[in-house]
């Protein structure tokens, strides 16, 4: 198990400083000046871009940048005046990662629910309503689900808060929009796994022992088909805490998402870089987790890693 997690970790650290690499001459080929913009002289734009070490070759900034980035130096903000690229992410990854568990566990509860109740009434009429609630959860983009919530459930009805941050009330709505498409892609996941589980010769057996059918769902069914499950939930569970530029740019929220939008706008060259590494690092990070889960979940990986790294 030791040397199946200690390969695992050294692929997540290749990958974050391929990632990182990639970001930073990627960065290079953005055309446009981020000081053009601003209504200061030509000379005080020159010592901007002294200051932020861009008048220097790329090879002498990327070296910097990676010898920065090892210490955990993500850089200064060009547009946000005195504040640090780390300073930003602290402040503003509570508030997508508050936003994303919420989705998260409505997301995953439901798609479970929904995946294993599809399984249990399979081709007929539950299963149909429930994989068409999915299907209509993959098809409506949030762009879309968004202001239709919105309209309807903040304008018309007056239920709930249209815009904001901070009460729960205000939590509802995102939530739902940024947590619906997990809901689809759980459930149709689960009932497919559900689906190739009931078939087993190990269930039949639970069957002939005398297990009710309450008991043979919850301990053997639903049990062995969340394993293929974890696979998909380390991406998920990374993009959905990490929140979406869509929907806290469209319900006002203070997250990861608006800062991100706002440095492209602005040519933020370092708040751009440090908030696609860090959202690469997380990322990385939770599928590192997620196929160290995996391993002992199910002692067959552990055995191909070992055997891959003979």
């Amino acid at each position: 198990m030791g040397k199946y997690v200690l390969n695992k970790v050294l692929i997540a650290i290749a990958t974050i400083f391929v990632l990182a690499t990639a970001t930073f001459f990627l960065m290079k080929l953005i055309p446009g000046d981020p000081f053009a913009s601003l209504k200061t002289k030509a000379a005080v734009q020159e010592k901007q871009r002294e200051y932020y070490g861009l008048d220097q070759p790329v090879t002498v900034q990327y070296f910097r940048y990676m010898g920065n980035l090892l210490r955990g130096d993500l850089g200064w903000s060009l547009k946000k005046a005195g504040r640090s690229v780390v300073d930003i992410i602290k402040e503003a990854f509570p508030v997508s990662a508050r936003l994303g568990l919420t989705s998260l566990f409505f997301s995953v509860l439901i798609g479970l629910l929904f995946g294993i109740l599809c399984a249990q009434f399979r081709n007929r009429w539950p299963d149909y309503v429930l994989m068409l609630v999915a299907v209509l959860g993959i098809a409506l983009p949030s762009m879309v689900l968004g202001p239709l919530m919105r309209y309807f459930f903040g304008v018309k009805l007056k239920w709930l808060p249209v815009v904001g941050w901070g009460t729960v009330d205000k939590m509802i709505m995102p939530a739902i929009v940024l947590g619906l498409g997990t809901v689809a892609g759980e459930t149709r996941a689960m009932r497919a796994s559900m689906l190739g589980v009931m078939t087993q010769d190990y269930i039949t057996t639970a069957r002939a022992k005398g297990l009710n059918s309450a008991q043979v769902v919850l301990r053997h069914e639903v049990k062995n088909s969340l394993v293929p499950i974890v696979t998909g939930l380390g991406p998920g569970i990374a993009g959905i805490m990490m929140g979406s530029f869509v929907v806290e740019s469209m319900f006002l929220i203070p997250g990861l998402g608006r800062y991100f939008v706002d440095s492209i706008t602005n040519l933020d060259y370092p708040l751009i870089m440090g908030l696609t590494i860090f959202y690469g690092a997380f990322l990385v990070t939770m599928n590192l987790l997620v196929d160290v889960a995996y391993g002992l979940l199910d002692p067959r990986i552990r055995e191909s890693g070992r055997k891959g790294g003979k």
